[in-house]
């Protein structure tokens, strides 16, 4: 049995009025109704604390869960759970389509425990069989986002110089590998021009002036670990603009962690976890006077 679907319910029957609660929100029926009380019977269990959730006498815990993770440190947030339909909906709505790239922030770092908050915050996202096998990679200060965009510069030279190589592109697409080629076609001259500005006039195209950046990644034995990572991710960016930060996800940089594996393990990243969001963060230096609009998108019903 994998170690985080190892039993850690707990239950105490001198608190336990035998009600029942627990038992229709177990996903693995671990739960069980015995002589009037709940009693663990289930040799296998998800740790993910619906049951304690649900319990109205407080008679159950979960030990895989951890309680510090739903303590913030630069907020209070009630404990009490909103019931489906609880909260406004134009609020959250209002929320979402504020959030924007931001592409301009001011030279003010972003202090470590909002960092931590933030991956706090990310955590209370949903993942594939509960399995919640994220990571989390901060890089807390200007100079440390600096030397990722130093790193991710020395593999798009590279790339650039092989892009280069008109013989190059085209043997390889001979044998159906477009892919050099493509990347020719669509972003060598961006690419160039933009690290050229980079190193000619400090002009930072890449993190935009970024304070901070936090990485979301997930263990390669996750059931869902891109899916896992993402909504991690979007948790994030919400929670950012709440607090008052402005936020960008960075493609260039996370293209570049998924070929280079050097780059990954300079910030301490293992080769069992692979990097799914490159989150540039920091206080942002542009207001805007209205929400944006979205391009359409495709709605089909089936």
């Amino acid at each position: 049995m994998e170690t985080d679907r190892i039993v850690t319910i707990v239950i105490d029957p001198k608190k336990c009025t035998g009600c029942g609660s627990c038992i229709p929100v177990c996903p693995k029926e671990t739960i069980s109704l015995e002589n009037g009380k709940a009693r663990v019977t289930g040799n296998e269990s998800l740790n993910c604390g619906h049951c304690a959730a649900a319990c109205p006498e407080e008679a159950i815990t979960v030990g895989m869960v951890d309680p510090l993770l739903a303590q913030f440190k630069t907020f209070s947030a009630p404990e009490s759970w909103l019931s489906h339909g609880e909260f406004d909906t134009g609020a959250l709505v209002n929320l979402m389509q504020s959030r924007r790239s931001c592409r301009n922030f001011k030279d003010k770092t972003v202090e470590p425990d909002i960092l931590e908050d933030l991956v706090r915050i990310g955590i209370t996202a949903p993942s594939g069989s509960n399995c919640q096998r994220w990571s989390f990679t901060i890089l807390p200060d200007r100079n440390s986002v600096l030397a990722l965009a130093d790193r991710t510069s020395r593999f798009f030279d590279k790339v650039n110089r092989m892009a280069e190589k008109w013989w190059l592109r085209n043997l390889l697409k001979l044998v159906n590998k477009p892919t050099l080629a493509d990347y020719y076609a669509t972003r060598y001259q961006t690419v160039k021009e933009g690290f050229a500005r980079w190193e000619e006039e400090g002009k930072d195209l890449l993190f935009h002036g970024a304070t901070s950046v936090i990485v979301a990644g997930s263990r390669n034995d996750a059931s869902c670990p891109a899916e896992d990572a993402l909504l991690a991710t979007q948790n994030i960016l919400l929670g950012a603009h709440a607090m008052g930060l402005g936020t960008c996800l960075i493609g260039y940089v996370i293209e570049a962690m998924k070929r280079d594996r050097n780059i990954n393990r300079s910030i301490g990243m293992p080769d069992d976890e692979t990097p799914y969001a490159v989150i540039a963060l920091g206080h942002p230096d542009e207001t805007y006077e209205r929400v944006a609009g979205r391009k359409a998108a495709i709605l089909r019903y089936a």
